[in-house]
Order: structure tokens, then C-alpha cells, then sequence
């Protein structure tokens, strides 16, 4: 399936190592110009920070990776924080951490796990969604073929946007891109040639707390 994860909305998380304070905001993007838009609000947000340490991964294939470790030992900040975007398979995510200094050196090892965990910590009080790239499909039936195709449609649970009832129905479905020669296969087939299928465009959706979102290309 064409699909790819990320984030819905911004999370933030905290965490303490030894009196510092490690504050993760995270932040869904499509660019870098957004990011740094991100990394400069915090900057100012918390300005008597000693570190804001991020990292970030867009795009898809290739995508674009950057992170910085803002004045840490090098390799103890933004490389874990972005080890931790790749472990989850995320894209189009920025994570900024913030630290405030608390008094007693971390070690190399103490600032890696600290970052880590900082970054996880932000990405669990966000929502992660996967986005899957579909078409809109809509469907013309009778009222005789209108049960059979609902039927078929909730045993591939596919998301019908829309219902119409007048002298036929019409119905506005969601279709997964790899689906979608075997959905319009199967309608034909159980209204017996009588539905008329017309694919109305591209899309991205995911479903969220907020319900299905969808993105048209």
C-alpha cells in the first residue's frame, strides 16, 4: 500500500536527568522553512535555555533528514532524536528539545538516552496517523444494486463519504490506489454491470481522532 506515518498535530514532553530539564516539542512539516519557523518560536519561548537540540525528516523518497546538537557533545542530540523519528517510520516531522541545565555533566551516555527519551516522550503525547493515497469513487446504482454494493463496501471497509438518495443512489467512497481496480471489479459484478463507477480524484486520507482527513492533489 502506498502509505506513509507522521504526526497529526504538535505534542509536547517532558522528562528529567539529574536536575535538567529536557522539554521535546514536536511539530507535523512539509518543509524545511517550517521547521526553522518551529525551532525559532521555541528559541524565543525559551530563551534562558541553555540547548535546543532537533532533528527532523521530510519528504518521501528521498527524503530529507537534518539535526543539530546545538552545542552538545557531537552525536549526543540530534542523531538519537532522529534515530527515534526513524524508528517510529515517521516523515514530515520536526522534534526540538530544549534543556535547561541542571547543574551535573550526563556523560555521553546519559545525554544520548536523555534525547532519546525526550523525543519518545514528545512523540507519545502526539498523534501518529498513517496516510494512505486513494481515490474518491463514485458510485451510481439503482435501489435494487444499492444494499449488495453497501454490503460489499463495509465487508472491505472502505469509508463512504457521502450517501444520496433520489430516483438512484449515489454513493461517495474512499479507495485505497492498490484496491481500487478490484472495488470497481466487484461492484460490476454484484449490480450485474448496472452501476456506473467514476474515479473524481487522487487523494491522501487518514483517519483521526477528528475523523477521516483528506488531502486532494
Amino acid at each position: 500500500m502506498d502509505s506513509y506515518c507522521t504526526v497529526y498535530r504538535e505534542g509536547t514532553g517532558e522528562i528529567v536527568e539529574k536536575k535538567s530539564r529536557f522539554i521535546a516539542r514536536v511539530f507535523p512539516v512539509t518543509s524545511e522553512e517550517a521547521a526553522f519557523e518551529y525551532l525559532e518560536a521555541v528559541k524565543k519561548e525559551h530563551w534562558d535555555a541553555r540547548h535546543h537540540c532537533w532533528a527532523y525528516i521530510i519528504g518521501r523518497k528521498p527524503v530529507n533528514e537534518r539535526m543539530s546538537d546545538d552545542g552538545e557533545p557531537s552525536g549526543t542530540a540530534g542523531k538519537p532524536i532522529l534515530e527515534v523519528l526513524r524508528g517510529k517510520g515517521l516523515t514530515d516531522v520536526f522534534v526540538v528539545v530544549t534543556r535547561y541545565f541542571g547543574g551535573t555533566l550526563l556523560g555521553t551516555g546519559g545525554l544520548v538516552r536523555a534525547y532519546s527519551g525526550a523525543a519518545a516522550e514528545g512523540l507519545a503525547h502526539t498523534e501518529i496517523i498513517t496516510r494512505i493515497h486513494g481515490v474518491k469513487l463514485k458510485i451510481d446504482t439503482d435501489y435494487t444494486g444499492a444494499g449488495k454494493i453497501q454490503y460489499l463496501l463495509g465487508q472491505r471497509k472502505l469509508t463512504v463519504l457521502d450517501s444520496i438518495y433520489t430516483e438512484k443512489v449515489e454513493f461517495l467512497v474512499l479507495v485505497p490506489e492498490e484496491e481500487k481496480n478490484a472495488v470497481k471489479k466487484e461492484i460490476m459484478e454484484v449490480s450485474c454491470g448496472q452501476a456506473g463507477v467514476e474515479e473524481q480524484c487522487e487523494c491522501w486520507f487518514a483517519c483521526t481522532t477528528d475523523g477521516i482527513q483528506i488531502t486532494e492533489e
